[in-house]
C-alpha cells in the first residue's frame, strides 16, 4: 500500500496510532516526517547514530532521510501523522528554485518545530481521506511547498522579485490552456511549461496575479463551466461532471457548493 500511495502522487500522508513501547522503522525509500498528534509523551529515539530523549508534544517534527532506520519508543500510547515524500520532488523544487539539487539535503531533525511544514501535512491528511480521487494540481502543489521547508542549506528560496506578476502574454497562454483543457488532469508541470517558466515560479506568479493558488483557480474555472451547462440544459448532470474534469457528480456537487453557495441541482431547477 505505501509504494502505491506514494507512487501516485510521490506523498502521501496517514495517521496512525501508536502503541506503548518500542517501535522499530526500517530504512525506506522515501523520506519520512512524524509529527505528535495529542497529549505529550515521555519519548526516546535512536536514529543516525544519536539517541534523543525528551517529552514529545503535539506538532513536534521527526524528519527522517531516505535510507535510515531507526527506534522509538513511547511511554504512552500517541497518534503520529507520518508523511513519506520521494526524493525526486525535492530534487524538482531544489532544481524549479535554480538550484543545484546535488548541493542539498534533507538531513536529520528531532523535536523539530514547524508550523507551515503541520499545516501542509494536514492538508494532504485531509486531500487523501477523502472518498473522491484527490485533487492533482492541490496534491503536487503541497508537495513542492513541503520539499522546499526540508530542504537544507543557505539558500535564498525567494528569488521572485516581490513585486512581479505574470506578463499579459503569460496569462493569456494559461487561460486558454486551461479553459480548453478543464476535461483533463492539469498538473503544475503542464502550466509552467505553458508560461514558460519553472514550477516555483508559477505558483508564486500565479498567487499574485490572480489573488488565489492554481488549483483554485482551476476549480472556479470548472464550476463555472458547469454551470453555463447546467443552464443550458443540454446534457444530463453526470456528463457535465466529466466534462468540466470533476471525478463525479458529487465531486462537482461539492465544489460548486463550495464556490457559488448552490447544488447543480439548484441550477437545474432555476431553469425551469
Amino acid at each position: 500500500m505505501l509504494d502505491d500511495g506514494v507512487g501516485t502522487f510521490g506523498i502521501k500522508a496517514e495517521r496512525r496510532n501508536i502503541a506503548a513501547g518500542l517501535t522499530r522503522i526500517p530504512a525506506s525509500p522515501f523520506h519520512r516526517l512524524g509529527i505528535h498528534i495529542g497529549a505529550p509523551v515521555n519519548a526516546s529515539c535512536r536514529c543516525d547514530g544519536r539517541q534523543h530523549r525528551r517529552v514529545q508534544s503535539h506538532g513536534d517534527i521527526d524528519i527522517v532521510p531516505a535510507g535510515l532506520d531507526g527506534e522509538w519508543e513511547d511511554d504512552a500510547d500517541c497518534s503520529i501523522l507520518r508523511l513519506w515524500i520521494n526524493p525526486a520532488i525535492v530534487r524538482s523544487a531544489a532544481e524549479d528554485l535554480e538550484i543545484d539539487p546535488d548541493s542539498v539535503a534533507v538531513i536529520p531533525k528531532f523535536q523539530h518545530r514547524d508550523p507551515g511544514i503541520e499545516h501542509i501535512a494536514l492538508a494532504l491528511e485531509t486531500q487523501m481521506r477523502m472518498d473522491e480521487p484527490s485533487d492533482r494540481l492541490f496534491v503536487e502543489s503541497l508537495g513542492k511547498a513541503l520539499a522546499v521547508r526540508l530542504i537544507s542549506g543557505p539558500f535564498n528560496l525567494t528569488t521572485t522579485a516581490a513585486r512581479q506578476k505574470l506578463s499579459s502574454s503569460q496569462k493569456r497562454r494559461l487561460v486558454e490552456f486551461i479553459e480548453s483543457h478543464l476535461d483533463q488532469d492539469l498538473s503544475l508541470a503542464q502550466l509552467a511549461d505553458v508560461a514558460a517558466i519553472s514550477v516555483s515560479h508559477l505558483k508564486v506568479l500565479f498567487r499574485r496575479t490572480y489573488g488565489m493558488p492554481v488549483h483554485q483557480y482551476v476549480i472556479r474555472c470548472r464550476v463555472e463551466r458547469a454551470r453555463s451547462l447546467l443552464v443550458a440544459g443540454e446534457l444530463p448532470i453526470s456528463q457535465i461532471a466529466l466534462a468540466t474534469g470533476f471525478a463525479h457528480q458529487s465531486h462537482m456537487a461539492q465544489a460548486m457548493k463550495r464556490v457559488l453557495g448552490v447544488t447543480p441541482a439548484n441550477i437545474a431547477r432555476m431553469r425551469q
